[in-house]
Formats: C-alpha cells, structure tokens, sequence
C-alpha cells in the first residue's frame, strides 16, 4: 500500500500523467510485491535466532533474487497492460528501486520485530517487579505475623509465672489466718486478671498505661509485704506517651521484689526512672538488694530477664540495649534503651493512689 501510493504520486501525479495503464500497473505491481515479499517472512522468522551476521547475509541474499524476481515481474506486466515489448534495457533502473523497497521491507520487519521483543521484555519486567513486590509484601505480612505471635507467646509466659507466685502468697496467708488479707489480695487478682485480659490483644502501650497496669500489680504485692515494699519513681512527662511493649516492667520487678525485697527482713526500695534520650526512651529499675555478686545471682533471675530480652528484640531487632550491672551501695540495676516511639495522645502526669508519678 506504502508503495503503491508513493508511486502513484510521485510519478502519475507528479508528471501528470494519469492513466488507466498506470494505475493498473502500480496495483498490479503491488500485488505481486505482496507475494514476492511473502516468502521473506518465513525466512527472516526462521534466521530470526542465528547471528547477527548469517542474518545479514541471508537478507542481502534475499533482497538481491527476489528483488531481481519482483522487477522482471513487474516489467513483463508492463509490457502485457500497455501491448508493447518489455523494456529490459531499462531493467537497472527499475531493479534499485526493487532493492529500496525490499531493504525497506527489511528493516520495518526488524523494527517491528525488535519493537515487539522490547515491548515484551519490558512487561514481563514490570510484571517480575509487581510480583517481587507482592512476595515482598507477603515476606514482609508473614514476618509480622510471626513477629506478632512469638510477642504473644512471650507474654503468656508472664501471667502463668506471675499467677502461681500470687496464689502461693494466697496460701500463705490462709495458712496463718490472715484471712483478710487473703481476701483483699483474691480480690485485686481478680482486677488485675480481667485489666490483663481487656489488653490481651494490645502488644504495646504508653508508659503511662504500663505504670497504671503495674500498679495494679504492685497492689497485690503491697498486700503481701506491707511497709516492707518502698516505691519511688522518677519519671519524665515527656517519656509517658512513649510506646513500650506491654508489661514489659512486670518480670523485672518481680524479680526485684523476689530476690531484694522477700529475702530481706527490713524489706527495701524498688526505684523506677524513665526519661528521653534523642531518639530513644530509657528505662531504669533498680533495688536495694544483694546485687549480681550477692547471694542471689544474675542466672537466678534469668527466666523474667530472658522473657524481657527475647520481646525486646523480637519488638526492635538490633535497635536496643538492656544492661544489668550492681547498685551502689547494693542492689541491682537493669536499664533498657529502645527507639522512642510516640503514642499519638499526649500523657499526663498519673496519680494512682500511694503510686504519684512526677518529673525526676
């Protein structure tokens, strides 16, 4: 078609020289370009995978004879259509036009072939990208996932551990008939159950909730050992509203009251600091008990601060740091750092009964 009207207009009316004949001739002349040029379809298909310089050799081959055959082709139905001898001696001039046409045919072949290949190469990459990105994403649910359920698994170790220390004070107390007491402290398991089950499904809290959920906590404990049990906080405003998991301080401090508290006739004191650092929350407990080179040991201690260590990296991966060190002039301080993440309410001060937090 190309051919057929650029022939038409460069000669018929460039020349002006319309006629029957002519027009005859350039469609005739096209039709068989169609089927001279048939062929080179299904040779340029099957060379298409041989090297670059087979396939040049074959299509100047194939310009050459089946130009050669187009232009006799095309002078022997001149000569039929307008009744007179074929002029051969002018076979020259009509053969490179022959071997344009035919290495333009060649190249648009190319061209459109390799414009496929590109076109199609540049899908199944944008495909490949999408289903990295879903995979990644995939990845990236499933690592949650799991990140989600080990932080889970992690925290039901906490309340089995801390039930069976609290019934164990219950018996206690029923064994001397402080059955007042026994009762109170029933009671406040019986609150700090149900808060614990209403947050069952939260993994991280503000600090502020963390406190009000240890106070709970330190109730029952209060029970148990009465003014023998000294709390004293010192607690940035601005580290309330951090995020930290939840009852994260909960084995630490019951660790304390275990080993600092329990075993000393007169007691002690648990101290709580928390406070801003840059970009990181840092959290201080420590106690005035006999400390790592004591009586009692880091590894007696090993199954809150285990549990602690394990959510925290399960939580922020590399982005902590939990350090256990002696007190002077005894006891035993952990302190953790971890990324500073806001909660987005702001915190106030918290006030619950004996517990008053305030700035350090």
């Amino acid at each position: 078609m190309g051919y057929g009207i650029g022939t038409f207009l460069t000669i018929t009316v460039v020349d002006d020289n319309v006629s029957w004949p002519h027009i005859d001739h350039i469609i005739l002349s096209a039709l068989l370009g169609v089927v001279t040029t048939w062929p080179l379809r299904y040779l340029y298909r099957w060379s298409f995978d041989s090297s670059l310089w087979l396939r040049l050799m074959i299509a100047t081959l194939a310009i050459i004879v089946l130009g050669a055959v187009w232009t006799a082709s095309r002078i022997q139905v001149y000569a039929w259509i307008v009744n007179e001898p074929a002029i051969w001696k002018e076979f020259h001039y009509w053969y490179f036009g022959s071997l344009s046409i035919f290495l333009s045919w060649t190249v648009l072949y190319y061209g459109i072939k390799y414009y496929e290949l590109l076109s199609l190469e540049h899908q199944i990459r944008l495909e490949e990208t999408a289903q990295r990105r879903v995979e990644q994403l995939r990845r990236s649910r499933a690592e949650a996932d799991a990140r989600q359920a080990q932080l889970r698994m992690l925290r039901y170790q906490l309340n089995p551990h801390f039930l069976f220390n609290t019934l164990n004070a219950i018996n206690a107390l029923v064994r001397l008939k402080e059955l007042d007491k026994a009762q109170d402290m029933i009671q406040l398991l019986s609150k700090f159950l149900r808060h614990s089950l209403e947050q069952d499904h939260i993994e991280t809290v503000t600090l502020e909730e963390e406190i009000a959920m240890l106070k709970l906590y330190l109730d029952i404990e209060k029970v148990r050992f009465e003014d023998r049990l000294v709390l004293d906080y010192a607690l940035e405003p601005a580290a309330l509203s951090a995020m930290v998991p939840s009852l994260i301080l909960q084995p630490i401090i019951e660790n304390s009251i275990k080993y600092a508290i329990s075993e000393s006739e007169d007691g002690g004191t648990i101290r709580i600091e928390a406070r801003v650092q840059g970009e990181n929350l840092e959290v201080k407990i420590s106690d005035t008990g006999p400390g790592a080179g004591g009586t009692s040991s880091v590894e007696g201690r090993g199954v809150g601060l285990r549990n602690t260590t394990a959510r925290l990296e399960t939580l922020h991966r590399s982005k902590y740091s939990f350090e256990v060190s002696d007190r002077e002039p005894s006891g035993l301080m952990v302190t953790m750092r971890m990324p500073l993440e806001r909660s987005p309410a702001s915190a106030s001060p918290v006030q619950h009964g004996e517990l008053t937090v305030a700035q350090a």
